[in-house]
Formats: structure tokens, sequence, C-alpha cells
């Protein structure tokens, strides 16, 4: 006998199969890791976020990984091997200036200890065959370009913290802090990088943390794939994302915003199929905005 399912069945089904992996909601991992190498929804990244009172300390070893720690409140000492970063961090929090951060190189444990309650540290990573020496980034070395424009709302800044400054001293991995201004689109106008045919695109897998201020604030993120042979037809993903939210892009145009009122931040985590130069593919229909929207061809080149 057939059985029947509902509409809402069926549209739970599909959101809990096809969209929940791809977007995990704000909870306390308990230092544990949020995305590890090769979970089946990426294959190539890591994320990790340690929360830490004075005194305490977490070991951090993830062979095949080249890691990066990004101290987004407090303080805190970072121990790599043999060489260690003393008072790490200079921010209370994530909106006040530049992070202060270690790339912590491939090949030893990590050891990280908080020196005032509160310390939080977002742990970057992606897969690495090669054997990178760690160094220390402070604030005055992050880049910052400006993108987009009140009017056009899409006015964002994006602090590259591993970004050029790590040529020839790193993997394929690109880090950065993204902040958008109240009701303003960023990733747009719709780009992807999952496919490698440069010099046209190159193929970067993608993960996005979200806060934002204040923390009642929300937004939507966007995540469709163009059908084949239908010019402009795509099946959009669209999730609403809250304060403390990760979104995992491994496809796909990911175009997303904040809503009025609510300032945005993302934590955003590339990692290179392979190579370290991150060259996106706009959406054709699309194209056209990218005259309009001042300081796009800035920012894409400071991702080279």
């Amino acid at each position: 006998m057939a059985t029947l399912v509902s509409a809402r069945s069926l549209t739970d089904f599909v959101f809990n199969t096809y969209l929940m992996p791809r977007l995990l909601r704000a909870c306390d991992n308990r230092n544990q890791p949020l995305v590890q190498l090769r979970d089946g929804a990426l294959e190539l990244s890591y994320f990790n976020r340690l929360q830490l009172r004075a005194g305490e300390s977490h070991t951090l070893e993830v062979p095949g990984c080249e890691l990066l720690c990004v101290v987004l409140s407090g303080q805190a000492g970072i121990a790599v091997g043999g060489t260690s970063f003393e008072r790490v961090g200079r921010r209370a929090n994530i909106w006040d200036g530049p992070a202060d951060s270690v790339y912590c190189g491939t090949g030893a444990p990590v050891i990280v200890r908080a020196l005032c309650d509160g310390t939080e540290i977002a742990v970057a990573g992606g897969i690495c065959g090669g054997l990178f020496a760690p160094f220390r980034i402070t604030p005055e070395e992050v880049e910052m370009v400006e993108v987009g424009s009140a009017a056009t709302h899409s006015r964002r800044r994006i602090f590259h913290i591993l970004g050029q400054n790590a040529t020839g001293r790193a993997g394929n991995l690109l880090v950065s802090e993204l902040y958008a201004d109240a009701g303003c689109w960023s990733g747009y106008p719709p780009h992807k990088h999952d496919t490698e045919r440069p010099p046209e695109e190159t193929a970067f897998e993608e993960i996005y943390h979200y806060r934002f201020r204040p923390e009642t604030g929300f937004g939507a993120q966007f995540c469709y794939e163009e059908q084949a042979g239908v010019p402009g037809a795509a099946t959009p993903q669209v999730v609403m994302t809250r304060h403390g939210d990760t979104f995992l892009v491994d496809r796909g145009y990911h175009p997303t915003v904040a809503s009025p009122g609510h300032e945005a931040y993302i934590f955003t985590i590339l990692v290179g199929a392979h190579q370290r130069s991150l060259v996106q593919s706009f959406e054709p229909q699309h194209r056209h905005l990218m005259a309009k929207i001042p300081g796009i061809d800035a920012m894409r080149s400071k991702f080279k």
C-alpha cells in the first residue's frame, strides 16, 4: 500500500536532508571541532571555536592540517612546538578593531592558554601536505579592503588576516573577517568558486561563521546552482542565519544579507583544492552589477 506523505513532512525531510548538513546552528561546542577534515559536508576544511577562562588551556592536534588561531576576544598564550607567542589578543570583542592571530603551521601540537576570562579563539584550518613554520599576525599586519556602498546596500569591510601576507609561508588557507553594514548584502554580486578552470575560476571550499550586533539580529544565506541547459534557472537553498550559526559552502553561488538594523560579522575560512589564489566566477546575469558596486576589483585582487 502506498504511504501518503504530507506536504509539511516532505518539506521537513528535504530541509533536514539537504539543508541541515550545510547549516550548523549556534551551540556550545565545548571546544570540540564544529567542522573536521573530510567530515562529509566538506573535505578540506577545519573549524573550531575555543572558549576558555583564565588559566584554562586546550591542545590542538590536527594531523595533515595547517591551523590559524584568531583571538576573537580576550588574550592567550599560544605555543606551537618549541615556539611560544605571548599575550596574543588586544580586543575586548570582535567589534573592537582588527584581530591578533597566530599562524600555527603544520606538524606540531598547539597549546592555547587563556590569560583572562572570556577568551574566545576561532581556529581555522585547511588540509595541507606541506610543512610550514608558525608566525604571528599582528593587527597592524591585517589588510582591509572596503567593498560596496550604502547606496547599493552592499557596504562591507573585509579584513584579510591570512591572505597575501602569507604568500610562500602557508598552504591554501585564506582567513578573513567581514563586517557588513546593517541591511547590506555581501558575497554580492553572486559568485561561486567550486570549479578549477583558471584563469576564470578556482576551486575553494568556504565556511561562514556569523555574529550580529545586536545579538538579536539575523540575516539570510542563499546557496544555489544553475540548472544545466536552463539559463538563469536555479534551485536555491535559503536559510535564516542567527548569531553564532555556521554555514558550509562546497559549491554554488552564495550571497548573504543582514536584516535592517543589524550589523553582520562573518568569520570566513577558504581552503583551495589546488592552489592558494582564489578566483571567483560571478553569475552571468548579474555581472553587470560589478561595475556599479565600488571595490569589487580591489576585493578580487586581495584574494589572489
